[in-house]
């Protein structure tokens, strides 16, 4: 699963987000830095599908300049990977939980149109600050398994029908003998 934030931090938190990204103080953010505050703010998201916890794993990340975070415009964009387990067809529930600075965010979460058509969201449930955001959603099977299910019953069941056709067939006297 794939996962993007985009953080706008306004005029008025601005200063307060850039002292936890810019640790050394010197009006710069380096990779390393960018780097160890995303990894920070993914580390106070929690994912779960059918209540099993995800690990939430770091692509990478883009962090404007200090100026331009400073006038309240700058966006900082965090894309991760959440490994799925196996699951089964049928109905499954994802739960996104954001525990990052309940003080100072305003936040807004959604689930997106699916990659795949194997996947139908069914519903979206949110609290009131959007800070937990429950996605339920139908897992279908993939059309190869789909047509694997069909063959392992449509071939021995035509070879039982073509069986028993030959079967009525060569007890039916002929008549042509009559």
């Amino acid at each position: 699963m794939h996962i993007s934030l985009d953080l706008t931090p306004g005029i008025a938190v601005a200063e307060e987000v850039l002292e936890e990204i810019d640790l050394d103080s010197n009006g710069s953010i380096s990779a390393a830095e960018a780097r160890a505050y995303s990894e920070h703010l993914l580390s106070t998201i929690a994912l779960d599908v059918d209540g099993m916890p995800l690990g939430v794993d770091l692509v990478d990340s883009a962090v404007p300049t200090v100026d331009i975070m400073l006038k309240g415009e700058g966006t900082m964009r965090i894309h991760a990977v959440a490994p799925l387990p196996r699951l089964a067809d049928g109905l499954h529930h994802l739960r996104y939980r954001n525990t990052y600075h309940s003080d100072i965010g305003v936040y807004l979460a959604n689930a997106l149109v699916p990659a795949s058509e194997r996947v139908t969201v069914t519903a979206q449930r949110r609290d009131v600050d959007q800070r937990d955001l429950v996605v339920d959603y139908v897992l279908r099977a993939e059309p190869h398994t789909q047509m694997r299910r069909w063959l392992s019953v449509g071939i021995p069941g035509a070879l039982v029908v073509a069986a028993t056709l030959w079967w009525r067939r060569s007890r039916q006297p002929d008549a042509r003998r009559l």
